[in-house]
């Protein structure tokens, strides 16, 4: 048996559709729990959506989830400075523990849309889901504490309410040190996305996301006069040289298939016509799908960089930030997410899904215990704005079937382990 979600509250923008999206199967009680919470959760997302908090300041959404958490009968612990949650939902003693993990940071952008939840934080929006993912894992945490109280989970889980996700370093390995994997088996964690229709679900085994790091170019030299620049060091044409030479050579030197993409996203240099500058800096990411070829990567661009620098005379200073490696999925984890898919949207729910060349933190979990990345489907009907832009939304229909998602892949997961 299958039905339709329940229209989406006013405010929404279009999305109604006829097709059913769930089944209606959760235990013990948990259907009923789950259609009374769901008003609450859609307020929920709305109230972090107008009211976003940038990484590494997420204070006040992480006060919001731990008080909800503790109306939930549970008790959750921030991390060490105060922007992030964990809490473990207490099943039986002798069971496994699997982590579900949520990020909860916003972008640096303003956000355009009119609605009624827009930002109101200037400068500041959620245009990466994480106000999406975060009201899903708090719907999953009120409906295995239910499960708890009837001493109906079978084992432990842990809800990790992750900080800092878009910056370096990343807030992943704050959990991490703070002991947020200590005795986990599996974790699993769902990122929106805007080109699976809400329903969908992407699932991949293996490489799903791409490496990424930073890197910053900085040139300097003695600076002069812009009719003499036999004079001095041209340090514009030497920034020049250096984002639109660099990138190609870097290819050159890594296997084709490595996927490996440096794109410098900000370039600078001078403030006058007529003046050449004593100083310049391009800064940008290097993002490659091979993990081999991200362990070398270092090495090679800051030979390729010195290399084409050099005939221009400038001093050359290097940051290579690293980031993070690819979020690599473990065959077992996505098996539990399969069967999870299937019991919450039936198998037309599952979607095979590319590898992506966005990054994310989650894979440092990934170097510690098995797991996987879901891709949700957020897509609304009509057009749809890709994730990192100001106008990005989507069809809150997907709360529901997060929820349902991850109460299933828990349940799963305790009782396969």
């Amino acid at each position: 048996m299958t039905s339709a979600l329940t229209a989406p509250p006013d405010g929404q923008p279009a999305s109604r559709r006829d097709a059913p999206l769930v089944t209606p199967d959760l235990p013990h009680g948990l259907e009923e729990l789950l259609q009374v919470r769901l008003p609450a959760l859609i307020a929920t997302r709305r109230h972090l959506h107008a009211n976003p908090e940038l990484s590494g300041h997420e204070f006040a959404t992480a006060a919001l989830i731990a008080a909800e958490l503790t109306r939930a009968g549970l008790q959750p612990r921030l991390l060490p400075k105060g922007n992030g949650v964990i809490c473990d939902v207490n099943g039986r003693a002798e069971g496994p523990v699997v982590a579900l993990r949520a990020d909860i940071d916003a972008l640096p952008l303003a956000d355009v849309k009119d609605v009624p939840y827009r930002s109101t934080v200037e400068g500041v929006c959620h245009a990466c889901g994480h106000d999406v993912h975060t009201t899903v894992l708090l719907g999953v945490g009120q409906l295995l504490a239910r499960l708890a109280e009837q001493d109906e989970l079978p084992g432990r889980v842990r809800l990790i309410f992750q900080p800092a996700e878009e910056i370096l370093p990343c807030g992943a390995l704050e959990v991490i040190e703070a002991g947020g994997l200590d005795d986990v088996t599996q974790i699993f964690a769902l990122h929106c996305d805007p080109n699976l229709p809400v329903g969908k679900v992407g699932l991949r085994v293996g490489p799903i996301t791409a490496a990424a790091d930073n890197v910053t170019v900085r040139l300097t030299g003695p600076g002069g006069h812009t009719a003499r620049p036999h004079l001095t060091v041209d340090l514009v044409d030497a920034l020049g040289r250096v984002v639109t030479e660099v990138p190609a050579l870097v290819n050159r030197r890594v296997p084709a298939n490595s996927g490996l993409l440096l794109v410098f996203g900000h370039a600078s240099a001078g403030t006058r016509y007529n003046v050449i500058p004593s100083e310049a800096v391009a800064s940008g990411t290097l993002r490659v799908m091979d993990r081999d070829t991200w362990d070398i990567a270092p090495k090679i661009v800051s030979q390729v960089v010195r290399d084409v620098v050099a005939p221009t005379g400038a001093t050359v200073d290097l940051d290579y930030q690293r980031g993070r490696p690819p979020v690599s999925n473990d065959s077992r984890a996505i098996q539990v997410l399969t069967t999870a898919t299937t019991a919450a949207l039936g198998q037309d729910g599952i979607a095979e899904t590319p590898q992506s060349m966005g990054g994310e933190d989650f894979s440092w979990y990934l170097e510690h215990v098995p797991g996987a990345l879901a891709r949700l489907g957020v897509g609304r009907v009509g057009p749809n704005v890709d994730l990192h832009r100001a106008s990005f939304d989507v069809d809150e229909r997907t709360i529901e079937v997060g929820v349902r998602l991850l109460v299933q892949t828990a349940l799963r997961s305790l009782t396969a382990a």
